[in-house]
């Protein structure tokens, strides 16, 4: 075991040395925290770090966020004196769950190598573990029963990064297509934040008008519009501290883009109908499906706002492209959904072979709702059927998509009647125009409405009369 502590009294760390190197470890003691944080810049790997608040007049001057940040909370250790609670401040900052009591004993040496036993199996067995086939794979708990799962290189790849990113104080686009789980991703990088412990709060921006958004966003005084008979705030404030997540920001009015570019330049903003501005110290981060490239080019978002966002980028492979992923996903589906409904679940061998057939275009979106679908249905052969013909189709698209022009016009007026023909016909011709404009604008809505020169409401409509998804 290698330790390293924080102390200013030479002969705390005297006893430092003695006691760790009495049994077998390597110790290192420094007389400030900014000499610390160089030696693990540096590459100095630590098992523990020691910190003596008992010495120290200023215990804010020994947790500095930069140190705090470079390195696990269940690596932190504080050295005080008995009956001394001062530090229970910091330890609850910093979710700090070990301390010791000067002067050390061999008793504090066995408890720290007992607590690093534990911790070295924990992490063998989880959060990385191993599937049926031996492949390893890592989940890790978020809020409200949500998970992460990665298997694939490309999801290892994305993992680190985001342990990598998430503890740095600047904006990160994450992008993806829909339903890949980009709020998951926001989830995990709130986790490791340094604000963990403030809220992360979160809004669409393409289920908003721009009015409404403008106010759920910076808030408003009272008379600022008709109705506003108090004052709110907007969720730049409610997040101060904390964290904001920007949903679908690709659909956001360039009237916004203008407003956002602002606070995040300079972090003030005006509610509506306010004289004076406010300040706010938020961490921002922004998730969108369409290409940003496209939508730059075609002035439908800010370059500027692009650039203030995309200093750190994250993007999640659609679920076609990771398949060895979806048995791991879907037993950890069904198994939280058969504990959350009370009905053990069984799933078949032939129900994972079919689902890897299938694209899944909804990615983890649709796979969620399969699962729930077949844990409340319980029907095994149903099940297997839908994802077997499911996959057929996605294979047969392009043909298929011909046969079904061809097929209203083709069966006989007696049977269907020429009203029912010319509504089939009418139909058909419709969802494939939908299809098409959607595919094209990679499903942004607006773009899609401007393209088929009908209204942003129709187009919304018309995809949820024909049932329509990514």
């Amino acid at each position: 075991m290698q330790v390293l502590a924080i102390s200013e009294d030479a002969t705390i760390c005297n006893s430092v040395y003695r006691v760790f190197e009495s049994e077998g470890h390597k110790a290192i003691c420094v007389s400030s925290p900014s000499e610390a944080l160089q030696l693990l810049q540096h590459g100095f790997l630590t098992d523990f770090l020691l910190i003596d608040i008992a010495t120290h007049v200023q215990g804010d001057d020994l947790f500095i966020p930069a140190l705090m940040q470079n390195i696990h909370s269940d690596k932190l250790c504080i050295l005080s004196v008995a009956d001394d609670t001062s530090w229970k401040e910091f330890a609850e900052r910093w979710k700090i769950n070990t301390s010791l009591t000067l002067p050390l004993l061999r008793e504090d040496v066995d408890k720290l190598t007992s607590r690093l036993e534990v911790e070295a199996f924990t992490t063998s067995s989880s959060p990385t573990r191993a599937s049926a086939n031996g492949s390893h794979y890592h989940l890790e708990e978020l809020d409200n029963n949500r998970f992460f799962l990665a298997a694939s290189p490309a999801m290892m790849r994305l993992y680190r990064d985001i342990r990598v990113l998430a503890p740095v104080d600047i904006p990160v686009l994450i992008m993806g297509e829909s339903g890949v789980g980009k709020e998951n991703v926001a989830l995990l990088l709130h986790k490791y934040h340094a604000r963990s412990e403030k809220p992360l709060l979160n809004i669409n921006c393409a289920a908003l008008p721009t009015e409404l958004l403008e106010s759920e966003l910076f808030g408003y005084e009272v008379g600022a519009f008709t109705g506003a008979t108090k004052s709110k705030p907007g969720l730049f404030e409610l997040a101060n501290k904390g964290t904001l997540l920007l949903d679908e920001i690709g659909e956001m009015s360039p009237q916004m883009q203008a407003k956002l570019l602002h606070v995040l330049q300079d972090g003030t903003f005006c509610r509506l109908g306010a004289r004076s501005a406010s300040r706010v110290d938020v961490r921002v981060l922004a998730a969108t499906n369409i290409s940003m490239q496209d939508a730059i080019a075609e002035k439908r978002f800010r370059e500027d706002l692009y650039y203030r966002l995309n200093t750190l980028t994250i993007t999640i492979p659609p679920l076609r492209e990771r398949r060895e992923e979806i048995p791991l996903l879907m037993g950890e589906l069904f198994r939280r959904g058969a504990l959350e409904l009370g009905q053990p679940f069984m799933f078949p061998e032939r129900l994972l072979d079919a689902a890897q057939e299938y694209l899944w275009p909804g990615n983890l979106r649709e796979l969620r709702n399969f699962v729930t679908r077949t844990l409340i249905l319980r029907d095994e052969e149903a099940a297997y059927n839908y994802l077997r013909t499911k996959a057929k189709s996605h294979a047969e698209e392009a043909p298929m998509e011909e046969l079904r022009a061809e097929v209203p016009a083709k069966q006989s007026a007696a049977a269907l009647g020429m009203k029912d023909a010319v509504n089939i016909v009418k139909n058909e011709t419709e969802i494939r125009m939908l299809q098409d404009a959607l595919s094209a604008s990679g499903w942004n809505r607006r773009r899609a409405a401007a393209n088929l020169n009908i209204s942003y409401r129709t187009l919304l409509y018309k995809i949820q009369q024909h049932g329509l998804s990514a």
